[in-house]
């Protein structure tokens, strides 16, 4: 089992890039590694939870079928992208709300990391449709309130549909999946708070 996760780990996102600790969030870089990094994580976490539940004894084995890790490599990126994209969201929202926050980065943040994302993987396709549709939700956010109203639903709603299962199937699982997608995100808004528990921008 400790061998399947190490695969699986390293398959989704490098493992450096979702284990590295945080003492505290001071600079504008921390901030983006943090986006990153923890958005990575709950997507690996999730995702892979989800399929290792859903197939069972049969996962190995379909991890090594071609076709089943194409779509594993499709829903893991298309997840990914939203999940920076909500995690950019709420950590400028409450920056700029809790924190007073008066440059707003998050636009600069969110496209320099899909940006570099191409080097790891990260399709043109994926990553135009995913800029696109951000910067559509960017326009139309409130700073001042995102992080207040459901933050993380476009994510959770993301893995959701991306996820290789059969459509008969996830029907059953929607509300254990949302679920299990906002209980991880919860922990990293704890983790943020903690880390910017004596930051302040006055």
């Amino acid at each position: 089992m400790r061998e399947t996760l190490k695969t699986m780990g390293e398959y989704l996102f490098p493992v450096e890039k979702v284990t590295s600790y945080f003492n505290s969030i001071k600079s504008k870089e921390d901030l983006q590694k943090f986006i990153q990094q923890r958005s990575a994580h709950v997507t690996q976490t999730t995702l892979y939870g989800y399929l290792k539940t859903r197939i069972g004894v049969k996962f190995t084995a379909m991890v090594d079928d071609d076709v089943f890790s194409k779509s594993i490599n499709i829903a893991k990126w298309n997840i990914y992208v939203i999940a920076i994209a909500d995690c950019a969201f709420y950590t400028f929202s409450y920056l700029i709300s809790e924190k007073n926050l008066k440059k707003n980065d998050c636009k600069e943040v969110y496209l320099d990391i899909i940006e570099k994302e191409k080097s790891n993987g990260l399709s043109d396709e994926v990553y135009q449709k995913a800029k696109k549709e951000f910067l559509i939700r960017y326009e139309k956010i409130d700073f001042r309130k995102y992080y207040l109203e459901n933050p993380f639903k476009e994510s959770c709603i993301a893995l959701y549909n991306w996820a290789p299962i059969a459509d008969e199937l996830k029907v059953l699982d929607k509300e254990i999946v949302l679920n299990s997608m906002r209980l991880k995100w919860n922990l990293k808004i704890d983790e943020f708070k903690k880390l910017t528990k004596n930051l302040s921008f006055n």
